[in-house]
């Protein structure tokens, strides 16, 4: 099993979507639910620092008024 630090958002949200399915079906001795449980909390808490830094990264292109980039400005998420 690979650590969560090097996992993809895409990979650790496909592995938070299984953990949270075993656990629902509760079919896992309790034991095994907890280090399921460990391990979701873990998955979530770097999907969501992932989604952080994605949207930290978002902004929106600013334009002269020839049309060309004139920089970035932050995301106005209104």
């Amino acid at each position: 099993m690979k650590p969560v630090s090097e996992l993809s958002f895409e990979e650790a949200l496909r592995e938070l979507e299984g953990v949270v399915g075993q656990l629902e079906r509760g079919d896992v001795a309790l034991d095994a639910s907890i280090e399921l449980y460990e391990r979701g909390a873990e998955l979530k808490k770097h999907c969501e620092a992932q989604l952080a830094r994605a949207q930290a990264r978002i902004e929106q292109i600013t334009l002269a008024e020839d049309g060309t980039a004139a920089g970035t400005a932050p995301l106005d998420p209104a």
